[in-house]
């Protein structure tokens, strides 16, 4: 589910279920926060870049395996039984992370590539909050991310939409920082890696803490406010209809990434 490759101080995680358009399961979350953990730890790791496996980048949470795979509390997040806390998808680590994002990104795999440091897009990439669509609430801190990176504005008008955005728009918002050939993605993400390799580490994760603490400052309350909302959406009636009618909503969101 998780492809994991080591280069040059470099390593590159590619969220690897095409057949699903890398859509998240519990298992699949386990196993993409154990590897950051791990990298953490790595001293021979400076960089991570995550990606997918074309053509998608993530499709966002795989509802038909949810309950199969202990339900919404494995998901990490928002008070659940997972590792991450509120707000985030994987506990944070020290390292930056770059998100190549090679193809559609939506709802749960927007907010994957919010929690990565700085993100780079194919030109095949496209960004879309279906959460209204499908009748659930964010949990790992899209309320908080998104209008930081592209405005409140801009952010209402993507989640309460649902409409997808492509990689130029997303470029002209500021939620990615370069949108290059599909071909050239993972070789530019790996550029501006070894570029940050090459730099003083210690000076590189105390810069990058001190962006974090700085962010903190102010998104940590924010992102307490949508855990709260998001568990009271979970725990009322409104959700219980989604999981009752998971397949139709995955269909409904699968057709538009094909």
């Amino acid at each position: 589910m998780l492809l994991a490759d080591k280069a040059d101080s470099v390593l590159t995680l590619t969220l690897n279920r095409p057949d699903s358009r890398n859509a998240l399961s519990p298992q699949l979350i386990r196993e993409l926060q154990a590897q950051l953990a791990a990298a953490d730890s790595d001293p021979d790791v400076s960089v991570v870049i995550l990606t997918g496996a074309d053509p998608a980048f993530c499709a966002g949470v795989d509802l038909r395996v949810i309950g199969a795979e202990g339900g919404w509390d494995n998901m990490g997040g928002a008070g659940g039984a997972g590792d991450a806390p509120a707000g985030h998808p994987w506990t944070p680590i020290g390292k930056p992370i770059i998100g190549a994002i090679n193809g559609a990104a939506v709802t749960g795999g927007l907010e994957l590539a919010l929690a990565c440091d700085l993100l780079i897009a194919s030109e095949r990439a496209r960004f879309a909050d279906t959460h209204a669509r499908v009748g659930m609430m964010p949990l790992w801190g899209l309320t908080v991310r998104l209008p930081e990176a592209v405005g409140f504005g801009f952010a209402r008008r993507m989640s309460l939409s649902g409409n997808f955005v492509d990689a130029h728009t997303a470029l002209a918002h500021g939620l990615v920082t370069e949108v290059v050939p599909h071909e050239e993605l993972l070789p530019a993400a790996r550029r501006l890696a070894l570029d940050i390799a090459s730099n003083n580490q210690a000076a590189v994760t105390t810069l990058l803490g001190s962006y974090r603490r700085i962010q903190n400052h102010v998104s940590a309350p924010q992102a307490e406010i949508e855990a709260a909302t998001g568990a009271a959406w979970l725990a009322g009636d409104a959700a219980a209809g989604v999981a009752a009618d998971a397949q139709a909503v995955i269909e409904r969101g699968r057709a538009q990434l094909r």
